[in-house]
């Protein structure tokens, strides 16, 4: 069986990193990248050459390619001590046009150009645009170098940039000694109450490791999962954050910071961050923290994406279960009868209707016959804001249910085997508990990790319905801003929890039937 997970594991390696890889190439190569700024409303109050920049910049974020104004590599020499800051001011001087350099400025930007151009850059300078005598607004002259970055290196730079592991050289600045502290009394709980937690000094995240009353209450920061970086969708945010953080109202209490100043706050300090400079440049900074790590998150009273979610997707799937197993075995054995026909009929109706139209049928008999709540407002304060969407999830998986399972019992009942069995003397009940219900069983139970799991990523229709703030809609708005990070992050999240849901699967079919083995003997 080992093997089998191991082979299995492996093609599954393969398979999700070929489907991340097709994805990236109809986006870097395939698409227009000039459809990125469809929905960015900044793009729209550029003009001239500060437009052309800004896109470039923005290219560059979006991982399409290099871009290198010409300012920037001055500040990098001056940076290195190759000239100093007269020299830099007087180089960063060019002129309106090439011809009207300053002689300083035009050794430089040759230098630039000659050596962009070496390594495979394109070298682009824009004349300022004129309004008469003066530069026009957004005209100002421009030098740039640019080149497209390749798929592979894109590739490699993704996959290997997916897990970021935290250690203490990542800040840049620290006072006192870098390192790690094990403590069995987390100071932020005042230090007289057991909470394990690992502090570290110049690692990014100041709470590597704590305990808290929060799932799943144990907590770490070692390694964090980078999926892709939003710029639209959850602008300057990774897809797994996005996915993973709470929402709703802040949740205050009173919290003690590092200085000792004590106030009602949201803030959750176990997840402070380093940003250097970022104490001494903010007031309350000061009050607050004794170091820069000062980025915290904030405590939510709602459920991360993901949360709901899977909150929704979980309970339809066991209402589903729980009552569409039942029914068709119910209708198997009163073949052709009332209960069959009656289970026929909603089967039909319920796989031949758009999901769209029995999802907006039954909001509004909830809405207006119930009371239900039809729009999922997570301020509200009520559980029964769940109701209308779980049913709406639920319905069509039990008629799924309902109708494999019913064909699985009818195929079983009319098998050789069971008539054997009548023949040897078993009783109808037994041959339905030990044969008929089991072996029809198998092919169900492939079908439930895959149930599980599918629940994290939300229902597309459902959540837009009910105006769910789930995972579901994330890939279709991803898609429909051009969030190119997002759309791969969420992909490569889906194949995960595709090529694990069949793994399992195969493992539990295993498991309740003993004619299916993971392993080879020699005959």
């Amino acid at each position: 069986m080992g093997k089998y997970l191991l082979k299995r594991i492996l093609h599954g390696v393969v398979s999700i990193m070929v489907v991340v890889i097709i994805v990236m190439v109809l986006i870097y190569s395939l698409l227009n990248r000039e459809q990125v700024f469809s929905a960015d409303s900044a793009y729209g109050r550029q003009g001239g050459n500060t437009r052309e920049t800004y896109c470039y910049n923005k290219w560059e974020q979006y991982g399409y390619l290099d871009y290198v104004p010409y300012t920037d590599w001055l500040f990098e020499l001056a940076s290195s001590g190759e000239i100093d800051e007269e020299t830099r001011a007087e180089a960063a001087g060019f002129g309106r046009k090439p011809e009207d350099d300053p002689p300083v400025a035009a050794e430089y930007v040759a230098r630039f150009t000659e050596y962009y151009e070496s390594q495979g850059y394109e070298v682009i300078r824009l004349n300022a645009i004129m309004s008469g005598r003066k530069v026009a607004n957004g005209g100002a002259q421009q030098l740039f170098a640019t080149k497209d970055l390749p798929l592979a290196g894109r590739v490699w730079n993704y996959f290997t940039g997916l897990v970021d592991i935290d250690n203490i050289h990542k800040a840049e600045e620290v006072e006192g000694e870098r390192g790690l502290t094990f403590t069995l009394f987390d100071p932020l709980y005042g230090g007289d109450k057991f909470a394990p937690a690992i502090i570290g000094n110049g690692t990014e995240h100041r709470y590597l490791l704590y305990v808290d009353g929060q799932f799943p209450f144990i907590h770490q920061n070692f390694a964090t999962l980078r999926l892709g970086m939003s710029y639209t969708v959850s602008n300057g945010v990774d897809v797994a954050e996005t996915m993973s953080r709470s929402q709703g109202t802040y949740v205050l209490r009173t919290t003690t910071f590092p200085t000792g100043h004590a106030e009602e706050s949201a803030d959750d300090l176990h997840t402070a961050t380093y940003m250097l400079g970022s104490r001494e440049a903010n007031a309350i900074n000061v009050d607050r923290f004794t170091d820069d790590y000062t980025v915290v998150g904030t405590v939510r009273g709602g459920f991360s994406k993901l949360g709901y979610s899977f909150v929704i997707g979980l309970m339809a799937v066991i209402i589903a279960y729980c009552l569409g197993l039942p029914l068709g075995v119910l209708c198997a054995l009163k073949k052709d009868r009332l209960i069959d026909k009656l289970g026929t009929i909603y089967t039909v109706l319920i796989i031949a209707m758009p999901s769209l139209a029995y999802i907006f049928l039954f909001k509004g008999i909830g809405g207006q016959v119930f009371g239900l709540p039809t729009t999922f407002d997570i301020e509200s304060g009520t559980k029964l804001i769940f109701v209308l969407p779980v049913i709406s999830l639920a319905l069509p998986s039990i008629a799924n249910l309902m109708k494999w399972m019913r064909r699985y019992m009818v195929d079983q009942m009319s098998s050789d085997y069971v008539k054997f069995a009548r023949s040897g003397g078993l009783t109808e009940g037994e041959i339905f508990s030990k044969h008929i219900m089991k072996n029809a069983a198998i092919p169900i139970v492939h079908g439930i990790p895959a149930s599980v799991l599918g629940a994290m990523t939300g229902a597309i229709i459902t959540e837009r319905v009910y105006v769910v703030p789930g995972t579901g809609n994330l890939l279709t708005e991803a898609i429909n801003k051009f969030d190119n990070g997002v759309i791969v992050g969420v992909v490569l999240f889906y194949a995960v929890l595709s090529v694990t849901s069949v793994i399992v699967g195969d493992v539990l079919m295993a498991t309740v039937d003993p004619r299916i083995s993971f392993t080879t003997k020699d005959r």
